[in-house]
């Protein structure tokens, strides 16, 4: 079985799996980072997005031989310490989560939208396709202004 080398949220890992294993199953399952979820294994519901090369995507749909000698973030990689990104200090801040099942994509979106554009418009902010199914999209859009203040100030 081939071997992967990657940098995982600031940490080199090497991995054995097959050249086709989506990263999703690589983190969950062969190096314990459970903060991406599986929701739909298709790219749509985007529970799973993380950064790679700082660039959003979803892990469900790249494989892990597309990953090697790259730089992968997840939620896990976002805090500083004890010090919270500011997305995820907003999150708590706007009391964004109910179940939490999509937070950690639609936090890594967000993060990923604020690198694009540090001053997002309710437009900007609405184009975001993560699915809630709690519907916390209004918290969401405020979490995110705050955190776009935030990064101005």
């Amino acid at each position: 079985m081939p071997s992967y080398q990657f940098v995982l949220n600031g940490q080199s890992v090497t991995v054995d799996a097959p050249a086709d294993m989506p990263l999703l199953w690589v983190l969950r399952d062969k190096l314990g980072v459970t903060g991406p979820k599986y929701g739909c294994g298709v790219g749509v519901c985007r529970a799973c997005t993380s950064h790679l090369d700082g660039a959003e995507i979803q892990p469900c749909m790249v494989p892990v031989q597309d990953c090697a000698g790259r730089q992968v973030t997840t939620i896990e990689g976002l805090a500083d310490g004890d010090r919270l990104h500011p997305v995820q200090q907003a999150w708590l801040d706007n009391d964004v989560a109910q179940c939490g099942f999509c937070q950690p994509g639609q936090i890594m979106t967000a993060v990923a939208l604020l690198r694009r554009n540090p001053e997002p418009t309710d437009a900007d902010i609405d184009r975001i396709e993560n699915v809630c199914r709690c519907g916390t999209y209004f918290r969401i859009r405020e979490a995110i202004k705050q955190a776009a203040a935030a990064s101005r100030s």
